[in-house]
């Protein structure tokens, strides 16, 4: 494909302007680390909220959608959807605890509610398998997304005559090098203006990168092959346009059918059971960093309620409409997902092109900017300056951290180049951390739970995942993926409440600085409350669970309202949105209530 010089010049123009925010808000990362890693804790619930959501728009986000639906429908998104319950926990449990804690780090946390040895272990150990790990796998399989778009918009490119270089054997293919520039673009301005310079310029990103989806969605179904939304319907299943789940066997309906295993591991236990990037049970990684960095408790809730409504209703319709469009246009390919980079070389005229380069570019460099900006916190705050070295200068620890931004995009560069194929990493991930999700719930509300209780949870399943895929023999990622989740977390939830009573309970005044730190329900701190009769402890976890339930079906409202409106007809999708608007106003009275027997 060759850009025409309006393509360039739209390219040129998003890569200045990300440039330019970076560089003015560099002023406010160099005040400390504070300021690099939590934007001085001024961010207010728009700024904040957005920068979540264009964290987890990533490159390989629409071509994942897109796959699904070829797959199984627009129901195979429930494979995602599911997390909206745990999400919601978020908002209305757990994020004003997070601004209440004043830590800067989800690891650091360990530091506040946990003492002695195993305490120091856990959060290095946090540090590293989390903060660099799970951080560079996360990266690397971004950036094979980003590789893969390039192959198929520019298969040809090549770099001084060559589409292919080899170094120390490995072999460099142009647009991994080309993609590598990006992450050096991208580092130079996340070094340089931390996390408010990455929040403000994700918010431009995610506004390019949803234009993009929307103007390459529209061109899609318009193209005369599909001939509109009308046309679009008529040449695509009704099994394919449904929204729910059907539970059975599989069939070749296209509608995703599941298993009563299935089900139960989806909707009844992924969800809170797994620790996954950007949907940690209780919040976490950089869904914490921004609720941290909010102005107050208030804008916490208000960012988080946000990232909801936006990530699950706001963001899947301009891909799905793209992922069913490419259903018609492409029904023989053979890598599904690729079909949406098909479209953007096939159906958009000059001008558009590149604008939907630009959204790629977005949602890529978004990503990338906050996993490396999360990362070095962990690495800093959580490694370097606990155990190497405690009491260095800020401006020391903020240099430190701008060169730990560069290594890290590098050790990922570096884990890229290893892998062909990690579309099964996720489910690796979700099998790995079965079972430590009710540890990060509970241990905020929970007095008993300890540094062994965590440590526990996050080893048990490392235990029986040989037993399961050796001595069983199951396909633990690919067919007995649902089954062996399950078992997992039944396991780890087993190993991790015996080990939490065979263990002694954290020391009595760790206990106590916590609780009066936090201040969580006294109920499930009894013993500790009533050493503390003066801590006004939170009240109100009924109405938190009536606006939870609110939440989950506010976004599942206006998610629905939305295709309804598309492919059945005006009023269907006015009744959804109707649901929708009266279950905010439900949550905005009862945050009121809450707020006002809060000052009594």
């Amino acid at each position: 494909m060759i850009l025409s010089f309006t393509d360039k010049l739209i390219i040129f123009a998003y890569l200045l302007i990300s440039l330019g925010i970076g560089i003015y808000m560099s002023r406010r990362a160099g005040k400390g680390m504070s300021d690099f890693f939590l934007g001085g804790r001024k961010l207010p619930w728009y700024i904040a909220g957005t920068s979540m959501v264009a964290t987890t728009f990533a490159a390989d986000t629409p071509l994942a959608v897109t796959e699904l639906v070829a797959q199984n429908g627009v129901a195979g998104n429930w494979l995602w959807w599911n997390m909206v319950f745990g999400g919601m926990l978020t908002v209305f449990f757990f994020a004003k605890l997070w601004r209440r804690s004043g830590i800067m780090t989800d690891a650091e946390f360990v530091s506040i509610r946990y003492a002695g040895k195993p305490a120091n272990f856990l959060r290095g150990f946090r540090a590293v398998y989390i903060g660099i790990v799970m951080n560079v796998v996360v990266i690397a399989w971004v950036n094979l997304a980003m590789v893969k778009i390039l192959k198929v918009i520019f298969p040809e490119l090549t770099i001084f005559g060559y589409s292919e270089f080899s170094l120390a054997g490995i072999v460099i293919s142009s647009q991994l090098v080309v993609t590598a520039g990006m992450m050096l673009f991208t580092a130079i301005y996340s070094s340089l203006s931390g996390l408010s310079g990455v929040s403000f310029t994700d918010s431009f990103q995610f506004l390019i990168a949803m234009t993009g989806s929307v103007v390459l969605a529209i061109f899609a179904v318009n193209h005369e092959k599909v001939g509109g939304l009308s046309g679009l319907s008529e040449k695509i299943s009704d099994s394919a346009l449904q929204f729910f789940p059907s539970v059975g066997e599989k069939t070749e309906s296209g509608v995703l059918t599941l298993s009563l295993t299935a089900l139960i591991a989806y909707l009844g236990v992924q969800w809170w059971a797994s620790w996954y990037p950007g949907a940690e049970p209780g919040g976490g990684g950089y869904v914490a960093q921004r609720m941290m960095s909010a102005k107050n408790e208030k804008h916490s809730l208000l960012a988080t309620l946000w990232f909801q409504i936006a990530h699950f209703a706001l963001r899947p319709w301009p891909w799905i409409v793209a992922a069913l469009a490419a259903l018609v246009l492409y029904p023989d390919a053979a890598d599904k997902g690729a079909t949406y980079v098909m479209l953007i070389r096939d159906v958009l005229p000059s001008g558009f092109t590149g604008l939907l380069l630009a959204a790629f570019l977005a949602a890529f460099m978004s990503t990338l900017a906050s996993q490396t900006v999360w990362g070095t916190s962990y690495i800093i705050n959580d490694l370097y300056k606990p155990y190497l070295k405690k009491n260095a200068s800020d401006k020391t620890y903020l240099r430190v951290s701008r060169i730990t931004t560069f290594l890290l995009m590098l050790f990922a560069l570096i884990v890229t180049t290893q892998f062909d194929r990690i579309s099964d990493a996720w489910k690796f991930v979700l099998t790995m951390s079965a079972g430590i999700g009710s540890v990060l719930l509970l241990r905020w509300f929970w007095w008993r739970i300890n540094a062994w209780s965590e440590l526990s949870a996050m080893l048990a399943p490392y235990v029986i995942y040989p037993v399961l895929k050796y001595g069983f023999k199951l396909d633990v990622l690919n067919g007995d993926f649902e089954i062996c989740l399950i078992i997992i977390a039944l396991w780890s939830s087993i190993v991790w409440v015996s080990i939490t009573f065979l263990t002694k309970p954290e020391d009595n005044e760790k206990l106590k600085s916590f609780y009066t730190k936090v201040h969580p329900s006294a109920k499930g701190w009894a013993p500790i409350a009533s050493q503390l009769p003066d801590i006004k402890a939170d009240i109100g976890y009924g109405r938190s669970f009536v606006n939870w339930a609110l939440g989950v079906g506010a976004v599942l409202s206006a998610l629905f309202g939305t295709g309804k409106l598309l492919f059945v007809g005006t009023g269907t999708g006015m009744i959804f949105y109707g649901i929708t608007i009266v279950f905010i106003l439900l949550i905005i009275r009862n945050l009121a209530k809450s707020e006002e027997k809060d000052k009594m």
